[in-house]
């Protein structure tokens, strides 16, 4: 059976040696972000901070930064789950039809909350500052919540059934907010919570909100989960620890989560905002400030024992990598049974999730026919654009399964050259040039305002791709140097970009246009402009995260040789991606010298991280 709370898990994790105990005074202004941050690159233990600056309460960090350590808090119940999926039992419609767990290996009851008398996270009060301010990132708007599970309720069907528990990150300071009485409550677009917001504008009503912190490790995997709507996550928190979890009725109130360490109470008016942010985000920029919804804030409780877990975000990977990992590992063999021809679905972490998924299905449209080409691949990726978060995504890589059936999308470089070795940049490209993308990502047209393209590939190899710089390379005048990438892909270094949003630039059409009259060398089938080839090219995440995060495909994508037939662009040279900072991109996230230099200092010999980082 799994922890039922966290004071569980950090005995436990502690008696095992993994987890490390730092008494030192340590501030959650800056220090602590970035001391969790740094335990987290060295692949190091959880961390129990039990002096924080300025809060009674002790501060978890780092619980989920290893997949083995996950794994291991989980390990009572990923065999069942496992052997689930293995009978292609998908969990998510057992979650819709709990009593159907009887034929699984499990019981079926812990898939339902049980109502509980006890609840120790009503013992005690305090206030949103007596918590720790916990601020990660110089230019953070004030202290966040990082790890809550925000709870709610449909107002027309209330009851866990109906229920969603998402994780949104809360501001309980800085900005307009009145101290203790509210809090920013931050959700993106195509989040569970919406549903539930919008039923209580359309009906005029207040949306009841209990944030919970803690409890069982289950229940902030389950916050994360992309589950369908109307799937509870209540009952995977349950599937996933092992037992049903404990709710509480609280008068007048949502039931709160009885193991919790903190639950946070509160209501949303109707349509009332005000600006939340900035904060430092897992892109690696900052979101910047925007009117969203906030917390009217009635209660805030915790358990004697309270401790407060928290995570810091950043240019991926962080912790939250470990998140995704997890959930891939739980469901990754179920996405065959939801979209049909998949193979293989992969975010990208190192592109910031949303902005590349790359994907193997099947080419089965014209089996006869002695020419393969793309045509169920773009079936499956519309398919694939139209699930879920997968929906924000802006650049679909897809391949056929047919060509190299031992191919995977976590091979990321593999996958690259296969595409690039295949595509036919007249007729692969196929964008959707004013949609939805991801609420953290500032390169589009606009807040959740960008693009997306699909790049499908199918068939015999069409290139060889150059590893090396061609001799006698000519640039146009401002450009350079360049830098080889990865097979067939050439990062140029560009003037520095002056463009407005949801504009092109005229440079870079230019660029393009210096290449009319001669041919680019061969074996360059992508070329991307940016600030610092270098840096772009020195390793295959740098390359991702320039190219990915600060490109929006209807205004950033161009072509050597470009042509229109009918509404269909593509080109017959090189396709050129402008992935230079605009004016417009928020800023990048930068770690304060002197709080690394602190950092560094506790790794000096008899200091708690010696030999850890």
């Amino acid at each position: 059976m799994g922890y039922r709370n966290l004071q569980e898990c950090v005995a436990d994790l502690e008696q095992r040696g993994m987890l490390l105990k730092i008494d030192e005074p340590l501030d959650p202004y800056l220090e602590i972000g970035a001391l969790q941050r740094r335990v987290y690159q060295a692949g190091g233990p959880a961390l129990l901070l039990t002096n924080a600056v300025g809060s009674k309460f002790p501060m978890l960090g780092n619980l989920f930064g290893t997949m083995e350590r996950t794994r291991f808090i989980f390990r009572d119940t990923l065999d069942d789950i496992r052997r689930l999926v293995d009978l292609k039992i998908n969990p998510f419609t057992l979650l819709k039809h709990p009593l159907d767990a009887v034929k699984a290996p499990f019981a079926a009851y812990n898939l339902l909350p049980r109502s509980s008398s006890a609840a120790p996270v009503l013992e005690c009060r305090t206030s949103l500052s007596g918590l720790p301010q916990l601020v990660s990132w110089q230019r953070d708007g004030g202290a966040f919540l990082t790890l809550p599970q925000v709870y709610t309720e449909s107002l027309s069907n209330p009851g866990f059934s109906k229920s969603n528990l998402g994780m949104y990150r809360v501001q309980i300071s800085g900005n307009q907010y009145e101290q203790d009485r509210q809090a920013g409550l931050h959700y993106q677009i195509h989040r569970g919570i919406g549903a539930h917001h919008a039923e209580a504008i359309a009906r005029g009503d207040l949306l009841r909100v209990n944030i919970f912190l803690g409890g069982s490790p289950s229940m902030t995997v389950a916050a994360v989960m992309p589950l369908p709507e109307g799937m509870p996550e209540l009952s995977f928190a349950g599937l996933l620890a092992g037992h049903r979890i404990p709710m509480t009725r609280v008068p007048d109130s949502l039931p709160v989560s009885s193991e919790a360490d903190f639950c946070i109470c509160g209501v949303l008016h109707p349509a009332k905002t005000l600006p939340e942010g900035p904060f430092g985000d897992h892109l690696g920029y900052y979101s910047l400030t925007h009117d969203f919804p906030y917390l009217e804030v009635e209660a805030v409780y915790h358990r004697r024992d309270a401790i407060f877990p928290f995570t810091t975000v950043g240019r991926p990977p962080q912790e939250d990598t470990s998140f995704g990992a997890f959930i891939h590992e739980l469901t990754g063999p179920l996405i065959p049974t939801v979209v049909s021809g998949v193979k293989e679905v992969h975010a990208v972490d190192a592109a910031g999730v949303h902005p590349l998924l790359l994907a193997i299905a099947s080419e089965r449209y014209v089996p006869y026919s002695p020419k393969r080409q793309p045509q169920e691949l773009l079936t499956v990726a519309n398919a694939i654009l139209g699930q879920g978060q997968l929906s924000l995504a802006k650049y679909l890589l897809i391949s056929a399964h047919e060509d190299a059936p031992a191919l995977h999308t976590h091979d990321i470089a593999a996958f690259l050259r296969h595409i690039l070795e295949r595509v036919d940049w007249r007729s692969s490209l196929h964008f959707q040039t004013a949609t939805t993308i991801d609420t953290l990502d500032y390169s589009g047209s606009g807040l959740n305002e960008g693009s997306k393209v699909v790049i499908a590939a199918a068939g015999p190899v069409r290139r060889k791709l150059a590893t090396e710089l061609p001799a006698g390379l000519e640039l146009p005048t401002g450009f350079g140097p360049a830098t080889v990438c990865l097979p067939g892909i050439m990062a140029i270094q560009g003037p520095a970009s002056r463009q407005e949003r949801g504009e092109g630039d005229q440079l870079i059409a230019e660029f393009c246009n210096y290449y009319s009259e001669r041919s680019f060398p061969e074996g360059f089938p992508l070329i991307v402009v940016c600030d610092d080839s270098s840096f772009t090219a020195d390793t295959l995440n740098n390359f991702l995260w320039v190219t990915f995060t600060r490109s929006n495909p209807s205004t950033d994508v161009y072509g050597i040789h470009p042509e229109t037939r009918g509404r269909h662009w593509g080109c017959n040279g090189p396709l050129v991606i402008d992935a230079r900072i605009k004016p417009f991109h928020a800023p990048p996230l930068i770690d304060d010298p002197a709080v690394e230099r602190k950092i560094d200092a506790l790794a000096a010999p008899g200091s708690p991280l010696h030999g850890i980082i």
